[in-house]
């Protein structure tokens, strides 16, 4: 194959990834018991994880699935976005993206835990994005910390976005690709969205 002909059948299989990654997280929010909603998106990340062609994970026949924590409902929060913060801008090379603009449009302030910056994607679709690196990173979750939302992706746990207000259920982080396979670059967790707290809820590290 030459350099400049698309491999449709990659192409094709991250397009069907990203339609299941969209149906999950709207049967997520279709879901009126959280923990059940939570059910769901476990069995649905596990099988993506474990199966699907677009999956990051790069041995898929010995891999076991996620490690994801027990529900914990205490974790889980409607917040409003508070917009009084600097617009910082924060610029994340990739390897094959070129450079990935995100600019803070807000931060969360997550009871118990602490405040999370909320960034939006500047690039093409846009969206917003909340990253988590907590306690626990690099022992029990992974070092780079974890993704929360990233609506461009179809990771959106609900609420209000014309009010101001989302969903915020530290039980649905999740790992990067970039923790299954060192062929993905990531937005790692910024300062603004790493936490004091421990978070062993969400997709953990294997033991």
């Amino acid at each position: 194959m030459k350099d400049d002909q698309v491999d449709y059948a990659s192409v094709l299989a991250v397009a069907d990834w990203r339609r299941r990654v969209f149906a999950l997280y709207g049967a997520v929010r279709a879901e009126s018991d959280p923990a059940k909603a939570h059910a769901v998106w476990q069995a649905g990340r596990d099988e993506l994880l474990m199966t699907h062609p677009a999956s990051p994970v790069e041995d898929r026949d010995a891999y076991k699935g996620p490690e994801i924590g027990a529900y914990r409902p205490e974790l889980r929060f409607e917040i409003a976005i508070d917009p009084d913060v600097e617009p910082v801008r924060w610029e994340v090379p990739s390897a094959t993206d070129g450079v990935i603009p995100f600019t803070r449009a807000g931060v969360l302030h997550v009871p118990t835990v602490g405040d999370l910056d909320v960034w939006w994607l500047e690039s093409y679709g846009g969206g917003l994005f909340v990253p988590v690196k907590d306690s626990l990173a690099g022992e029990r979750t992974y070092g780079g910390g974890r993704y929360l939302l990233d609506t461009v992706k179809g990771a959106d746990l609900g609420g209000d976005v014309r009010e101001g207000w989302l969903v915020v259920d530290l039980n649905f982080a999740y790992n990067p690709s970039c923790a299954y396979s060192p062929l993905w670059t990531c937005p790692l967790a910024p300062t603004g969205n790493t936490v004091a707290a421990a978070l062993p809820v969400g997709e953990l590290t294997r033991s």
